[in-house]
C-alpha cells in the first residue's frame, strides 16, 4: 500500500509540529499505485460541528451516514440512519457555508420523509438508511438491512419528495440467514453507495459476508464485496473484492471492543473510487483513513459463491491510502459520509460527515477540503 504525504512547504507533515487544523495546509498523495496520473492533492478548509440533540421540525437531527452534492441547487443531500424511531426515515437538504477561506457553517434547508412502496412512511425498525446519491432519475439510497431480524438490505430510487420509484435487484448470497451460514452480518452490510459518470452504481458491504470469511481483527483484514449495477436497469453487472485492512488500534478500555469496516465509497470516474475505512476502539475513539481504489483488472467474483472456499485465482481491487485523519492532526468522529461538491465561490471540495449515533458522547461533524488535484483519465 503506497503511503506518501507531502506538506505544502515541507516533508515533515506527520511530525508533531505540523497540524492540519491550520486552514490551507496541503496534503498530497503524488503517485498511488506508482501512477502519477492518479495523484490526489487536498487543502484543509476546516471543521463544523452540530451538537447531538439539535432539533429540526420537532425531530432530532443526526445519524448522518451519506452525503451528496446537488449542482442544481448548490446544496447537499444527507441521509439519516434513524430507523424510523426518533422520527420517520428521512433525508435532509443542507446548505454548507464554505469557500476558499474555510468552512463556516452547515444548516438544514428542508427535511424529506422517505416512503415505503405503499406510499407510507417506514414503520419503526423496518429500515436502516445508510447511503444516498443523486442519480439521473432520482435519489438513490440504500438500507443496510438487519441481520438479527433477517431484514434484507436494499438499494432504491426515490423521487425528490421521498416517494418510492424503483428498487435494485439484490444479488444471490446477500440476504441474511438465521444460521449465519451466508449473507450479511448484522450492522456490517450495505453501508456504501457511489454513482460513476457512466451511470453504473457501486454498492459496498462494510465487512465480509458470512460465506466470504471473517470480519476484520487486529491481525487480519476482511474481504468485502462491491456490487456493480447497471444504474438504468438495477441489475447487477459484476462484483469485486475490496480488502478491508486489519483494525489499526486496540481498545484501551479493559475488555473493550473494536472494529474496522468500509463506511463509504465515492466514484471519481468509472474505475477509480475513494473509500472510507472507519475503525473504532473503545477508550480510544475512531481512526479514519481515506483510500483510493482502482477496479482495473479486478476479478469479477459474482459467480464465486464463497471467497473463503474457493480455489480460483482472485485479483482484488488495488488500493492505496491517501489520507489518515489522525495522522494529520484531526480527531475524527464516526465518519460515514463523503461527497465531492462545490463551495460558494466555485471551489472544488471534498466534504466528510459523521454519524453521531444520536449519542451525547458523539457529534455530527463535518470536515472540508479543497481539491487541488485528482486522478486524471
Amino acid at each position: 500500500m503506497t503511503k506518501r504525504f507531502l506538506a505544502a512547504a515541507a516533508f515533515v507533515l506527520l511530525s508533531s509540529t505540523v497540524s492540519a487544523t491550520d486552514i490551507g495546509t496541503t496534503f498530497e498523495t503524488a503517485c498511488p499505485f506508482g501512477d502519477c496520473a492518479a495523484g490526489i492533492s487536498l487543502s484543509y478548509l476546516g471543521e463544523f460541528v452540530i451538537p447531538t440533540g439539535h432539533m429540526e421540525n420537532g425531530v432530532e437531527f443526526g445519524g448522518i451516514s451519506g452525503l451528496d452534492f446537488d449542482a442544481a441547487t448548490g446544496h447537499y443531500i444527507a441521509i439519516s440512519d434513524d430507523r424510523s424511531e426518533r422520527g420517520p426515515a428521512r433525508f435532509y437538504e443542507l446548505d454548507v457555508d464554505l469557500d476558499a477561506s474555510g468552512l463556516k457553517g452547515v444548516s438544514v434547508v428542508k427535511q424529506v420523509t422517505l416512503k415505503e412502496k405503499n406510499g407510507e412512511p417506514f414503520a419503526a425498525r423496518t429500515v436502516d438508511p445508510e447511503s444516498i446519491r443523486l442519480g439521473k432519475d432520482g435519489i438513490y439510497w440504500g438500507s443496510e438491512g438487519d441481520g438479527k431480524a433477517l431484514l434484507a438490505p436494499f438499494v432504491r430510487v426515490a423521487s425528490p419528495d421521498g416517494s418510492f420509484f424503483r428498487e435494485f435487484k439484490l444479488p444471490e448470497g446477500f440476504a441474511p440467514t438465521e444460521d449465519k451460514s451466508t449473507g450479511i452480518r448484522d450492522n456490517l452490510a450495505f453501508e456504501d453507495l457511489a454513482i460513476a459518470p457512466s451511470g453504473d452504481v457501486f454498492v459496498g458491504v462494510e465487512a465480509a459476508l458470512y460465506q466470504d470469511g471473517p470480519k476484520s481483527s487486529l491481525t487480519s483484514g476482511s474481504l468485502s464485496r462491491i456490487v456493480r449495477y447497471d444504474g438504468a436497469t438495477g441489475e447487477p453487472k459484476a462484483e469485486y473484492v475490496y480488502p478491508v485492512s486489519p483494525i489499526p488500534q486496540a481498545a484501551t478500555k479493559a475488555d473493550g471492543g473494536n472494529d474496522n469496516g468500509m463506511s463509504e465509497i465515492l466514484a471519481l470516474d468509472d474505475h477509480r473510487l475513494l473509500a472510507v475505512e472507519r475503525s473504532y476502539a473503545q477508550g480510544f475513539g475512531n481512526n479514519i483513513k481515506i483510500m483510493l481504489m482502482d477496479l482495473t483488472d479486478a476479478t469479477d467474483v459474482s459467480a464465486i459463491v464463497s471467497l473463503a472456499k474457493n480455489d480460483q485465482r482472485i485479483v482484488p481491487v488495488r488500493k492505496s491510502q491517501v489520507l489518515d485523519l489522525r495522522a494529520i492532526g484531526l480527531v475524527p468522529d464516526n465518519i460515514e459520509a463523503m461527497s465531492l461538491g462545490k463551495a460558494k465561490d466555485g471551489t472544488d471540495v471534498l466534504i466528510l460527515g459523521s454519524d453521531n449515533n444520536f449519542s451525547t458522547s458523539q457529534k455530527t461533524q463535518f470536515y472540508a477540503f479543497k481539491v487541488l488535484s485528482r486522478p486524471q483519465q
